[in-house]
């Protein structure tokens, strides 16, 4: 089975939502994962990243965007396109394709929706919910350079390789937990971006 009829397999007919903070539910106990919630906005503000896979004849690669440097907020952070779900969004679909179209000129018509990942945490406060898309290639990208300083792709082969992964401990209110990095050519995906990868290949190997 290939890898896009795997995704297929494993996230057709899935749903936004989820636990924000599952994720943590391996290497915290349940107390500690009662505090953290203590000390995190409630509620959190809603988000979508559209993450695109983009269907290259020779195979999927995902497409990923480096914030711009003069940001407030994570200047310079390998991301996905995406943001705030606004008023006028029918829910996370609509989001990230508005959001996509917005900060990298990616043509709506070039995706298609696959499913949902469950949705993330970021500790500044966002709960946010990967959207999974194929995208057919033969597009033209216009990046709003006020958010945007280029955008790029990886092989999804080489995200998916845990043998690509740098393990990093990270500290919030008192408590360490073990994140992963995925440095590549020179770039370096973390945070919530290399979270979001790391829970579509743990998907990936389910049943």
């Amino acid at each position: 089975m290939s890898i896009r009829d795997r995704i297929e397999r494993h996230l057709r007919g899935t749903s936004p939502g989820g636990d924000p903070l599952a994720a943590l539910a391996a290497q915290l106990s349940s107390s500690q994962i009662a505090e953290l919630r203590q000390h995190l906005p409630d509620p959190l503000t809603p988000a979508a990243v559209l993450v695109p896979l983009v269907d290259h004849p020779a195979g999927l690669t995902v497409l990923l965007t480096q914030r711009a440097s003069h940001l407030k907020a994570h200047p310079g952070q390998i991301s996905f396109p995406g943001g705030r779900v606004e008023a006028g969004d029918a829910g996370p679909w609509q989001a990230a394709l508005r959001e996509a179209e917005e900060e990298i000129g990616l043509p709506p018509q070039h995706a298609s929706l696959v499913g949902y990942l469950s949705d993330h945490l970021v500790l500044t406060g966002f709960r946010i919910t990967p959207v999974v898309a194929f995208v057919r290639p033969g597009f033209d990208l216009s990046l709003d350079r006020t958010e945007v300083e280029e955008a790029f792709e990886v092989p999804l082969d080489f995200v998916l390789d845990p043998a690509n992964r740098v393990a990093r401990e990270r500290v919030y209110a008192g408590h360490s937990f073990r994140t992963y990095d995925i440095p590549y050519h020179g770039r370096h995906i973390w945070g919530a971006t290399a979270a979001m990868l790391l829970s579509l290949a743990d998907r990936l190997r389910e049943g």
